[in-house]
């Protein structure tokens, strides 16, 4: 009602603009890999990124309640068990090395990030070569050396090492996880029952051997205490520029998201205010964000599969809200601000979008429709967003983050970050 209907009058147009968003990489500052979802092993080494080495820490847990053997037993085997939970890399129908080294001092009680080391022993107790092909999720055994074995089993049986659990950790305080130079391999191994010290021994007379357990398990719920340390060499390659977190960084044409080495990217949204400011009385009927296609990587790498868009300023952090929840860009459909209980009308932090990758296409997209009408209406503030690969609801989050169990990556020229918009208006 109240339309004018004549020839010529009150014609509805539909529009198309697609529009590239400025982006530069970001390295994340105190990133913290406590028990955060798995280890992550490995080295990878490429043009862009340079040398990423991937250690993994962890305590070993001893039952004190469980019965051991007596010094009339004899040892028959003893073996490291790896359950490895992912395989990234190149040539996985090649043979891949994981060592494994007796840390020589103790994992504390605090958080440990990406930059912390510990010192291990010079040779490794245990190494073994395995060939992955399509198998991602195995237990791989290693055989401990022979030193090792004849220490860890003597103690075993006599000691009073096995008797109390802070005696096991100054003996025993741990593991580090090592990949090896060339493979360009990662792996991720989670720390639960089946990653332990497994002792086989019989008694005389025995027709079958019994299994003593030193698990990377507390219980069957809970894991000891792990990180992931992280050592980058970016000498010679694009990102070598990137040399504090925090600070925004070009790198030419191309940008890269790293995960584990907790390297971002920064889009700059300012093109959207520009674009917002041409266009009075409109409908936006559809907005697609997309990335890519994004460079080719070597069969048997996978690139992160879900991407969050987290608001960001000149500091180059996730803002929080008043309880300490990052904001996001919400899912499309979904409310992109609430009433709080004060009456003000404030982000939404209930429904984060996933920006999903296109295995066929090679490129991420996502719908934000209901973000950009947000923005477009004056109920949301646009902000610069922080490309992140994964998801963390907060700083005190201590749950799964797919970012900080991987070194997988992508690698996209600039002018492949875009926004595509179909909107409508009368004319």
């Amino acid at each position: 009602m109240g339309i004018e209907l004549a020839p010529g009058n009150n014609q509805i147009g539909t529009f198309f603009e697609e529009f590239e968003l400025p982006a530069e990489v970001v390295l994340i500052d105190s990133f913290n890999t406590t028990k955060r979802g798995n280890l992550v092993v490995g080295i990878e080494q490429d043009d862009y990124f340079g040398r990423t080495e991937a250690t993994g820490y962890t305590r070993l847990h001893v039952d004190v309640n469980k019965e051991r053997p007596t010094p009339e037993a004899f040892l028959d085997s003893m073996f490291f068990d790896v359950r490895v939970i992912s395989v990234d890399g190149e040539n996985l129908d090649e043979g891949k090395t994981l060592n494994i080294y007796r840390l020589t001092e103790p994992i504390l009680d605090t958080a440990y990030y990406s930059f912390d080391k510990l010192m291990f022993e010079e040779n490794p107790i245990a190494t073994g070569e395995f060939t992955f092909g399509e198998v991602k999720d195995t237990i791989i055994s290693l055989p401990l050396n022979e030193e090792f074995r004849e220490d860890f089993f003597g103690k075993m049986k006599r000691g009073l090492e096995f008797q109390d659990l802070f005696l096991f950790r100054d003996y025993f305080p741990g593991v580090a996880f090592k990949g090896k130079e060339g493979d360009n391999t990662t792996l991720g191994i989670a720390l639960n029952t089946d990653t332990k010290i497994a002792t086989y021994y019989h008694y005389p007379g025995d027709t079958a051997s019994t299994l003593y357990e030193v698990s990377t398990a507390v219980s069957t719920a809970a894991s000891s205490r792990y990180f992931t340390g992280i050592e980058s060499d970016r000498t010679g390659t694009p990102t070598a520029v990137v040399t504090e977190p925090s600070e925004n960084y070009s790198t030419g044409p191309k940008v890269g998201l790293k995960a584990g080495l907790g390297m971002m990217i920064k889009l700059d949204t300012s093109p959207i205010d520009s674009f917002l400011d041409t266009l009075p009385g409109v409908t936006f009927n559809q907005v697609n964000i997309m990335i890519g296609e994004v460079d080719e990587y070597p069969e048997g790498q996978t690139a992160p599969q879900k991407l969050s868009l987290y608001f960001t300023d000149d500091s180059n952090q996730f803002i929080e809200s008043g309880t300490s929840v990052y904001f996001t860009v919400q899912a499309d459909g979904q409310s992109q601000v609430f009433t709080n209980e004060d009456g003000d009308e404030v982000p939404n932090v209930s429904a984060p979008a996933a920006i999903n990758f296109d295995s066929e296409k090679g490129s991420y997209n996502q719908l934000i429709t209901s973000y950009l009408n947000a923005v477009y209406r004056g109920q949301l503030l646009r902000k610069d967003w922080l490309v992140y690969g994964g998801f963390v609801s907060s700083p005190i989050a201590s749950g799964q983050d797919p970012f900080r169990q991987s070194l997988r990556q992508f690698i996209v020229d600039k002018n492949k970050i875009k926004l595509q918009v179909i909107y409508s208006k009368v004319r």
